[in-house]
């Protein structure tokens, strides 16, 4: 304490202090203590296999010197998406407490050395790494330049935070997985939670009949669906029922060189269901949209997306469907509606 009001008067006789910049330099020049800072993240944390994860609230130190192209990013906004164990453990990414919220948007704070493509005072969005340590529920974070791209002035923090990876997944499933073109039919499954173009969620029994009725019987060009049925109602358990259309329904719906697009990762296609595809010239792709950041080859290609979904939400292309902005202190209770699938609404933590 004497130390810091030795500072202050040295300050004060000298007054040579006209701006933060100047500030932050005579400070640097006097001897003083590291001070060691503490923020709060939201992580989850899963004690074995198959048990209920559960979020907490963690204390974290001051982050690493900011140097190469890392940027240090204050938060504004931060959204939340279900988590998948079974991806994590699959690519060996288990800890005891693992970082949750990864869409963030924030003001650039610091910039390292080596960084090109922003500056202090940028407004900027982006997704952490699947990898990341840092939890996007935090006040300040440290994050590769290459994940971010800056924000338009006309998008709010909340939804350029609430878009970016539903835009992402979009993007993936429309135009690089299933080449959409003017003049093809698209069918979405449960259209509300990606892109509503045909919402099917209202549990029809006669949806395969009402779709073919609409393309005059040839079927559709595009189908994503968010999951499906690969049993019959006897043999499926019960869980899995929730409104999700039978595999054979999907196949009938196809048309001529159509393009299936599934998010379905243990599908599973019988001879006659393979048999089925191939006289329809059909293809089976899997919506995983964690691709992108599974291999650097496809960074430029990312982050051309990542823009292009902001010009999209700028110019009103995108509409999202977000909940209103929660304060942080609740951000655990909508983190665990949003991991039981009971949100409607995308959930958005702003700060």
């Amino acid at each position: 304490m004497k130390l810091l009001v030795k500072k202050l008067s040295i300050i004060k006789q000298l007054k040579i202090i006209k701006s933060h910049q100047e500030y932050s330099k005579f400070l640097h020049i006097l001897p003083c203590r590291t001070i060691v800072v503490t923020m709060k993240g939201l992580y989850f944390q899963q004690n074995s296999p198959g048990e209920e994860i559960s979020f907490v609230f963690q204390e974290r130190e001051n982050l690493p010197d900011i140097k190469d192209n890392y940027v240090k990013l204050q938060v504004k906004a931060c959204a939340l998406s279900w988590i998948n164990i079974k991806l994590l453990s699959e690519m060996k990414l288990e800890k005891e407490f693992f970082p949750v919220g990864r869409e963030i948007a924030g003001v650039v704070l610091e910039v390292g050395n080596k960084v090109s493509f922003f500056h202090p005072d940028d407004e900027v969005v982006g997704i952490l790494p699947l990898d990341s340590e840092e939890s996007g529920l935090c006040e300040i974070v440290r994050i590769h330049e290459h994940y971010l791209v800056h924000k338009p002035e006309k998008v709010t923090w909340t939804e350029a935070a609430g878009v970016i990876r539903d835009g992402i997944r979009s993007y993936t499933a429309l135009h690089f997985l299933s080449h959409l073109s003017p003049g093809k039919s698209v069918l979405i499954m449960d259209g509300a939670s990606v892109v509503r173009v045909i919402d099917l969620s209202n549990g029809k029994d006669d949806v395969t009949e009402n779709c073919l009725e609409e393309t005059g019987g040839i079927g559709v060009d595009i189908i994503l669906d968010a999951g499906v049925r690969l049993y019959s109602k006897n043999d499926e358990p019960a869980l899995n029922l929730q409104l999700l259309p039978h595999k054979h329904d999907i196949i009938t719906l196809l048309g001529v060189g159509g393009h299936w697009i599934t998010t379905e990762e243990n599908l599973q296609l019988d001879p006659p269901d393979s048999h089925c595809l191939f006289l329809k010239g059909a293809t089976v792709s899997f919506l995983n949209d964690e691709v992108w950041n599974l291999s650097n080859v496809q960074q430029g290609r990312y982050l051309c997306i990542l823009k292009d979904v902001m010009e999209k939400l700028s110019t009103g292309v995108f509409r999202p469907l977000l909940d209103e902005p929660v304060p942080p202190y609740d951000a655990k209770v909508s983190m665990e509606i949003v991991q039981k699938n009971q949100a409607r609404k995308k959930q958005v933590i702003q700060f």
